[in-house]
C-alpha cells in the first residue's frame, strides 16, 4: 500500500510537469517548422536527462537502502563522486546527441539544420537543463535520506519529469544562438573541446566511483541515445500531421515519460531488491518479482487514462486542435498497454542480466529501460495513431 501511495503521488506530480512539457512542445510548432530536423533531437534530449539523472537517483537510493549514503562534501564521498560523474555524462552525451541527430537526419534524407546548430542547441540546452535536474535529484535523495521516503518509488518519476519540464524550454532558449554566422561554428568548437577535456579529466581523476560509472554507463547511454534518436526520426517523419493536430504533440512527452517512469520505478525497485537479496536473478521471474510487475500494471490504467484526458482538455483550453476526447483516451490506453508490457520484460531481464554478470543494475537498468520506452512508446503511440487514422 505504501508503494502504491508513494508511486501514485509521484506519478501524479510528474504528470502535471509532463503536461506542461507537452504543452510547450505543442506551442513550438513554428519553431519546429523553422528548424527542420529539431524533432529528431527533442525525444533523445528529453530521455537522456532521465537516463543520466534517473540512474543517479537510483544509485543514491541503493546507497540509502544499503546504509552507506552520507551527507558529505568530501571529494571521495559517494554523493560528491556521483554528482561529478553525472555532470560529465550530461555534458558528453549532449554533445553526442547533437552530432548523432545531424548524422541520422542526413542518413534518412530528412531536411535538417547544420551540424554546428545541432551541437550548440543540444549542448547548451543540456547544460541549462542538467543543472536544474541535478539539483532536483540531489534534493530528492537528501529528503529521502532524512525523512525515510523510499527513493526507488519517488526519485525516478520526479527526476525524469524535472528533465522533461526543463529540457524543452532549455532547447528552445538554445535555438536563439543557432544559425548565427561565425558565432555558432566557434561556439560549437568551444563546446566540443570543453566536453572532451571534461571526459578525459574524469577518466583520470583517480576516483573509483567516477571511473566505474563512466565505464559502465557510457556504452549503455550511447546505445540509448541512438535508439531514442531513431524514435525522433519516426516523429519527424509524421511532423506535418502532428502539427495539424497539436494535441497529439502535447501527448507525446506525457505518454513517453509516464511509460519510462513506470519502467524506471520497476527497474529501481528490482535493482535494490537484487542488491539486498530479496529477489534472485532467475530466468523465470519468481513470485516476489511478479508482485512488482503487478504494481506497474495497477499504475498503468489510471495513468494512461489521465494522459489522454488531460492532453485533450489542456489542448482545447489553449486553443490547440485535438482529434477528440475518446480518440485521445483510446490512443493512450491501447499504446500504454503494449508499452507497459514490454517495459516490464525489459526492466526485469536487464536488471537480472547485468546483476548476473557482476555489473550494477543501477547503472544499466534505468538508462536501458527509459530509452527502450522512449523508442517503443513512440513506436506504439505512432502505430496506434495510424490505427485510429489520425497520422
Amino acid at each position: 500500500m505504501v508503494t502504491l501511495k508513494q508511486g501514485f503521488v509521484a506519478l501524479l506530480i510528474c504528470s502535471g510537469g509532463n503536461l506542461l512539457a507537452g504543452l510547450a512542445l505543442g506551442l513550438m510548432t513554428h519553431t519546429l517548422e523553422a528548424l527542420p530536423g529539431l524533432m529528431v533531437l527533442i525525444p533523445a534530449a528529453i530521455g537522456m536527462r532521465g537516463n543520466i539523472f534517473g540512474a543517479l537517483g537510483s544509485r543514491l537510493g541503493t546507497a540509502i537502502h544499503s546504509g552507506i549514503f552520507e551527507l558529505s562534501r568530501r571529494r571521495e564521498g559517494i554523493l560528491a563522486q556521483n554528482i561529478y560523474v553525472s555532470t560529465v555524462l550530461g555534458l558528453i552525451m549532449s554533445l553526442f546527441l547533437g552530432i548523432l541527430a545531424w548524422l541520422v537526419s542526413l542518413i534518412f534524407g530528412l531536411e535538417s539544420i547544420s551540424w554546428t546548430d545541432f551541437v550548440v542547441i543540444s549542448t547548451l540546452g543540456g547544460i541549462i537543463s542538467g543543472v536544474v535536474v541535478l539539483v532536483t535529484t540531489v534534493l530528492i535523495a537528501v529528503a529521502s535520506y532524512r525523512w525515510g521516503w523510499d527513493a526507488d518509488n519517488v526519485s525516478t518519476p520526479l527526476v525524469t519529469t524535472a528533465g522533461d519540464l526543463v529540457t524543452i524550454p532549455s532547447l528552445y532558449l538554445a535555438t536563439f544562438v543557432a544559425g548565427i554566422p561565425y558565432v555558432t561554428p566557434i561556439l560549437s568548437a568551444i563546446l566540443i573541446v570543453i566536453s572532451m577535456v571534461s571526459l578525459i579529466m574524469a577518466l583520470f581523476s583517480g576516483l573509483n566511483i567516477v571511473y566505474k560509472v563512466l565505464l559502465e554507463s557510457l556504452p549503455t547511454l550511447l546505445l540509448a541515445g541512438l535508439v531514442v534518436i531513431l524514435a525522433g526520426v519516426m516523429v519527424e517523419s509524421r511532423i506535418k500531421a502532428l502539427i495539424a493536430l497539436p494535441a497529439l504533440l502535447v501527448m507525446i512527452p506525457l505518454f513517453i515519460d509516464n511509460s519510462g517512469n513506470m519502467g524506471g520505478i520497476l527497474s529501481a525497485r528490482l535493482a535494490s531488491k537484487l542488491h539486498l537479496g530479496l529477489i534472485n536473478s532467475h530466468r523465470i521471474p519468481e513470485p516476489a518479482a511478479w508482485r512488482e510487475f503487478g504494481i506497474i500494471y495497477i499504475f498503468g490504467g489510471p495513468v494512461f487514462t489521465m494522459v489522454g484526458v488531460t492532453s485533450h482538455l489542456v489542448s482545447r483550453l489553449v486553443g490547440l486542435g485535438s482529434p477528440g476526447l475518446l480518440e485521445m483516451v483510446g490512443i493512450s490506453l491501447v499504446a500504454g498497454l503494449m508499452t507497459t508490457t514490454l517495459a516490464i520484460l525489459v526492466a526485469y531481464y536487464i536488471a537480472v542480466g547485468t546483476f548476473r554478470f557482476g555489473l550494477d543494475p543501477d547503472n544499466h537498468g534505468i538508462p536501458a529501460v527509459t530509452s527502450s520506452m522512449d523508442f517503443l512508446g513512440i513506436f506504439f503511440l505512432i502505430f496506434t495513431m495510424v490505427l485510429f487514422g489520425l497520422v
